[in-house]
Parts: C-alpha cells; structure tokens; sequence
C-alpha cells in the first residue's frame, strides 16, 4: 500500500473527481477522453480494493473531513458494509464504463463529454455515500448523487426527458429535505450525535412510538429505496440513455438507497432495539406489498426498460423486507441481495440497450425472433433474469435463500410465501423475454394481417447482427459474474459478519 490507509479512503472520493477533471480538459478528442474514463474507473477499482484487507482483517479506517460543530462533523468511516457497496459500485463502473463508449457511439448520442463528466461525479458521490462515518456526511453525498445524476437523466434534452427529469428530482430532493433530514435532525437531539454506532444509538433514548415514526421518517426520506408509493421517480427516469439507467439501477442510485437504509437499521436503530420495540413490524407489510405489487405492474409494460424499471422496484424491496425484520440472518440476505441483484439487473439493462442500438426496439412485443440473431446478448439475458428470480447456481439464489431462512428464524411464515410469490412473478415477467426471443418467428408486416405467429418478414434478418463490440461484451462480462458471485457468497457473508454479530 503506497499511501496510509486513512489517504486511500480519501481518494477514493478524489480519483473520480480527477478523472471528470481530465474529462473536461480532453472534450475535444474523444479516445483520449473516453481513455480517461476507463483509466480513472480502473484506478478507482484498485484503489478501493487495496482498503479491502484491512476491513477483513478488523481495521475500520476513519478520516475527518470538516468540523462543524463539537459533536457534529463531516467524517468518512469505512466499515464492511460500505466496503461491500464501494467494490460493487467500484467494480461495476469499469464495465459500464466500457458500455457506454458502445453505446454512445453507436447511438450517436449527443453531449458525450457532459455525459462522462456527470458520470464520473456520480460515482465520487457514490463512494461518499459508502464510506458516510455519520448521518450528516451521508445525507450531503446522498444529495451530491441526486443532483449530479440529474443531468444523466435529462442527458436527451427533450421534453420527455425534462419532465423525467422534474419528477425524479422533485420526489427525490422533496423526499429527502420533507423527511430525511427532520429524521436527522430528531436523532441528534435525541441522542446527541449522528455517528454511525454498531448496535445503534437509540436504545434508551426514544420509546417504541417515537422509534417507529423515526422507522417511518428514514425510509421514506430515503426516497432513492424507492418503497411505494414514491417509487414515481424511477420508471420516470428511464427516459435517460441505457448506461444512466445501469448507474440508476445497479450501479449507485438505488443502491445507494437500499444500502442507506441498511446501513441506518443497523448503526443507529440497532438490529436488537428493533426487534425489542418492534417498531418495524409495519415496515415488513410495506416492503412485501412493494415486493409483490411493482413485479406485477412489471407484468403489464411492454416496453422493456419500464418492465425492467418496476423489476428494480420489487428487487428493492427484499432489502427492505430483510431490514425489516432485523436479524442477522435478513442484514445478510439483505447486504447479499445488494451485490448480487446488481450485477443480474446490470446485465439485463446492458442487454436492453444492446437490443435498442442493434436493431432500435424497444418493445418486448416487437423482439420476436431477435435471440437468433443476437444470441450473446439473449444468453446473457437470461443468465442475468435467472440470477433476479434466484435459481441456483447463481448469486441471487442465495439473498433470498437467507431471506426464507430469516422469515422461518422469526416465525414469519407468510413472508416465506411472499418470496416465493415473487420469485413466480419474476418468471412470468422475464423469461418470456427469452422465449420470445428465441423461440417465436420473427414479427414482419403482412397485408392483410394474418395469425400470430404466421407472419411473413419483408426484410432479410441476415442483416440484423449484435450490437458494438463493446455493448455486448460488458452483459457477457456480467453475467458470467452472475455465476462466479454464486460460488464467492461465502466470503461476503464473513466479511458482512461483524456487523450483525454482538
């Protein structure tokens, strides 16, 4: 290790900051520029990973940033689960980075270096919002995420993606200023500190009603976890280009959400509070209601990127759900369903936009046949839906697998029934997808209109092939991550430990 711990923590804030510096300074030679971006997600990549030996081995670096008040100051901290969401989020970016040079060129897309620059920010607040050492420092990068990702979803300029725009930040900032910061705000005043405490801090200072609208206050000021019903703001944004929507939902901004709400179950309610109180029992209904309802409006879109869209949603709230019921077996699943339904949806989005420059569809009714023609990108998606359901052996079988043992642990047989429900859901959503793709003739126009499935095409489909290189190896990269992360669940699970262990 070159620098001192506390210095490697630091810079993993900085690196991305340099690199939309350097970004901006090399607009007008796209190579350079776009060699920027992969150097910078790479150096990022090493950097954060050089901090993971000291958190395996019990050191938990810590850096003062700012000094506000005695009791109050902006301060990083890592621990494991922030070390878990930074090498996902760290990870992740060099892919998608790789993703959205295919993309973007391919699209001809407008505004490139605004796009990278904006990307790049987003990730520095990303890592911010992993390392936070205290409520305060995670609210100002959770902040420093939603305003620099909204020029990523208002990126096309025009009026749809303005109101996307308006809506994603309307609910998200409203969110966040209405409820988020009131909750922090009651905390301090409460206990007389905002730093994150393993075991929490408000054992003895708050009663079970006032623990329960605290519950209330952080997970819907937590408007990025995205709990319905003002879970709005995500399908809104899927007016922004494929790679914005990979950030939004894999990368940084929902699980910047999900990972918030973990980390303020854990360090400042305390697993153990929770469930002495049980002032999170109102929450499980939300999630499982959540969890069931969006996966079956996913059932109704037939645009690829809303059903993707209200997939997320529903994926969101097993994190939800697991810290709702505040054990150590559902922080696990929980902490296990960040990572893997990261990578799963990643691969699904990077396959939709692959499918969008290819052929420029977007509608699930409109890919009869596209499998054949673009096997990589189709294998990858169902390799990637496969991991979202949870099947064995991919990584998503084990979060819910935690999550089943969990429901069972605290004799909550219905949430077992839920999950199960889910997972149905998923199928129904996803893999006709696949089937479609692979298995139905491809949709051409007749006059007069004949039965479905004896249509006749009127253009050869030898002229259809895969997208760029580069949007279809990134999908292929990950969802052969959907198989390796099923064999290295074990170690995040060691690693996840001492959080939920007295």
């Amino acid at each position: 290790m070159i620098f001192s711990l506390e210095t490697h923590v630091v810079l993993a804030l900085l690196i991305p900051l340099i690199g939309a510096l350097g970004i901006a300074l090399a607009h007008s030679v796209p190579n350079i520029r776009e060699s920027i971006t992969l150097v910078t997600a790479v150096i990022l990549c090493a950097n954060v990973f050089s901090i993971l030996p000291s958190i395996l081995a019990g050191i938990e670096p810590s850096v003062l940033l700012v000094q506000i008040l005695p009791e109050i100051a902006l301060s990083l901290k890592v621990e494991p689960l922030g070390m878990t969401f930074a090498c996902v989020a760290s990870t992740l970016w060099i892919i998608n980075s790789i993703y959205s040079i295919g993309y973007m060129r391919g699209n001809k897309e407008a505004k490139q270096t605004r796009f990278y620059i904006f990307f790049a920010i987003a990730i520095a607040a990303t890592m911010g919002v992993a390392f936070s050492g205290n409520l305060l420092t995670l609210f100002v990068f959770y902040e420093a995420l939603t305003l620099s990702t909204y020029p990523l979803v208002t990126h096309k300029g025009n009026e749809d993606a303005r109101k996307g725009g308006r809506i994603y930040l309307g609910i998200l900032i409203g969110t966040s200023i209405g409820l988020l910061l009131p909750a922090i705000i009651w905390v301090w005043s409460l206990t007389g500190t905002v730093d994150f405490v393993k075991g929490g801090i408000l054992s003895g200072h708050a009663s079970a009603v006032v623990t329960g609208i605290l519950l209330f206050l952080f997970m819907y000021g937590i408007g990025k976890a995205a709990l319905m019903p003002i879970h709005r703001w995500l399908p809104a944004a899927m007016v922004a280009p494929t790679p914005v929507s990979a950030l939004l939902h894999a990368v940084a901004v929902v699980k910047a959400g999900v990972f918030s709400v973990l980390k303020v179950v854990v360090y400042i309610f305390g697993i153990d509070f929770l469930t002495e109180t049980g002032a999170a029992e109102w929450l499980m209904y939300v999630a499982a209601y959540t969890l069931v309802a969006a996966s079956v409006v996913a059932l109704t879109k037939d645009n690829l990127k809303a059903r993707l869209a209200y997939s997320t949603i529903s994926q969101l709230a097993y994190v939800v759900l697991a810290a709702s019921m505040a054990t150590s077996l559902s922080i696990t699943g929980g902490a296990l369903q960040i990572v893997m339904h990261a990578f799963g949806k990643i691969t699904l989005f990077f396959c939709a936009g692959a499918i969008y420059t290819a052929v420029h569809k977007t509608e699930i009714s409109d890919m009869r046949g596209l499998g054949r023609q673009m096997p990589f990108t189709f294998i990858a998606f169902l390799i990637g839906a496969l991991s979202i359901i949870g099947l064995p052996p991919l990584g998503g079988s084990w979060s819910k697998f935690y999550m089943m043992i969990a429901a069972a642990e605290i004799d909550q047989l219905w949430i077992m029934g839920v999950l199960l429900i889910s997972s149905l859901l998923n199928v129904a959503y996803l893999l006709p997808i696949v089937a479609r793709g692979f298995f139905y003739p491809p949709l051409g126009q007749t006059d007069p209109p004949v039965a479905v499935g004896y249509e006749k095409s009127d253009f050869s489909w030898k002229d259809i092939k895969e997208a760029p290189f580069f949007c279809v190896l990134p999908p292929v990269l990950t969802a052969f991550l959907c198989i390796v992360l099923f064999f290295l669940a074990d170690p995040i699970v060691r690693m996840i430990e001492p959080i939920v262990t007295p």
